[in-house]
């Protein structure tokens, strides 16, 4: 019986403030989990490498439940470091991960890596501890690749050491059945070993607020449209194709001025090196050459209990990535009951069942997003009637459901070793 767990997460501390370089739905996923799990009465300690050395060693109990912490180990400078340079400190991470725990006198029934770099750093753990190793990836940098800017290409060394984990984790996690494939088709995965739980979205935070009310909120006219878009500012994840499209649908709508809305919440880069920054100066300039500068606004990066506010106030939430895992803003969203209209890739094919909480259109077409987004604007009771199924298509994703799927992962792995 799972009594504690060892979350790894490297490169990315699980309370980080979202919208970052390295910040986003994977630090949303172990956040959650690990509360989940701690409610259970399940010990979890969070290891993640310290990125400022005046924030405590032990830290999270409050936010996360007080079975429960975030333990950050000194690896390399203790400041923000591009992941292929924390891949050279994982050696000073493991040791004194190591030592952590010795002093600690801990043993661990499960190690649950998350990310290439900690499912690395997991072998050596696992070969102290004799903990299996349960992994998920989040994103796979093959599959990546095939989409990126040059600027966002995934080193080769990274996809050959994914495709070890692969071969060396007792368990691997997949979000979806298309990731679950992928797994097994480019890396050479063990069907037998790959589990396919999705992520899980809080209910308890995302829940739909009267959209009036919402509205009201943030001092909107009655009846104004609002599209949103959530995620990091860089060009994965398509944000030019939302700005396009809605060049289009402005030459649609007449009185845009004082009708229509568009919110990008996310990283204004200050925190997340050139590449962000860039992106947002590119999009900033198409806006202005499109003539609609005045209607996209750049928000920067929000709190998820500031989130539900903006999504329970939007039309719909617009998803236009080149390559998502996942895409769990989706389901935040969702939960909130607003439609979702995303790129047909990755999970978000999965998530978004076309037609019924939400619309799945082509990758990097304008034209299509613009059409789906008129529709949703021009005819309420749909959108209404789409956000409602929305909202109950999450209640399959509510967090206790999906740690329980975990724990199914965890107790079949203690079985197979006689626990």
């Amino acid at each position: 019986m799972t009594q504690r767990v060892a979350m790894i997460s490297v490169h990315t501390c699980p309370l980080a403030t979202l919208g970052g370089k390295e910040t986003g739905g994977m630090n949303v996923y172990v956040r959650d989990l690990t509360r989940e799990l701690a409610r259970r009465g399940i010990a979890v300690d969070v290891y993640t490498r310290s990125q400022d050395a005046s924030i405590p060693r032990i830290t999270g109990q409050q936010r996360l439940g007080e079975r429960a912490r975030v333990i950050h180990i000194p690896a390399g400078p203790e400041q923000p470091l591009d992941k292929n340079v924390v891949l050279d400190h994982l050696p000073e991470f493991v040791e004194r991960t190591l030592d952590f725990a010795q002093r600690e006198g801990l043993r661990y029934d499960v190690i649950h890596s998350h990310y290439w770099l900690s499912g690395w750093a997991a072998r050596d753990l696992r070969a102290a501890w004799g903990a299996p190793i349960v992994q998920m990836f989040h994103t796979l940098g093959h599959f990546k690749n095939l989409v990126a800017a040059p600027s966002e290409r995934e080193s080769e060394r990274r996809i050959a050491i994914e495709r070890q984990i692969m071969q060396f984790a007792d368990r691997l996690i997949a979000a979806t059945p298309i990731e679950k494939s992928e797994m097994m088709t480019a890396y050479g995965a063990d069907e037998s070993r790959i589990a396919v739980v999705p992520p899980g979205v809080d209910r308890r935070l995302f829940h739909p607020i009267p959209r009036a009310e919402a509205q009201a909120h943030f001092g909107m006219p009655p009846n104004h449209h609002m599209v949103l878009f959530v995620g990091r500012i860089q060009p994965l994840k398509g944000i030019d194709i939302l700005i396009r499209a809605m060049k289009r649908v402005t030459d649609q709508m007449p009185n845009w001025q004082e009708d229509l809305c568009v919110c990008i919440i996310g990283s204004d880069g200050a925190d997340g090196g050139d590449t962000n920054q860039t992106e947002m100066k590119r999009l900033e300039q198409l806006r202005n050459e499109l003539g609609i500068g005045e209607l996209v606004m750049f928000m920067g990066a929000r709190d998820q209990d500031q989130l539900v506010w903006h999504y329970s106030a939007a039309d719909v939430v617009v998803m236009p990535s080149h390559y998502e895992s996942f895409g769990m803003v989706a389901l935040e969203a969702m939960a909130c009951g607003t439609p979702v209209i995303g790129a047909d890739v990755g999970g978000l094919s999965f998530s978004i069942q076309n037609g019924y909480n939400g619309f799945l259109v082509p990758g990097r077409d304008p034209d299509a997003l613009a059409d789906k987004i008129l529709l949703l604007i021009r005819h309420p009771f749909l959108r209404d009637q789409l956000g409602e199924q929305a909202r109950q298509t999450t209640e399959r994703y509510d967090w206790p459901n999906i740690a329980a799927e975990i724990l199914e992962v965890y107790r079949k792995l203690d079985t197979g070793r006689g626990g």
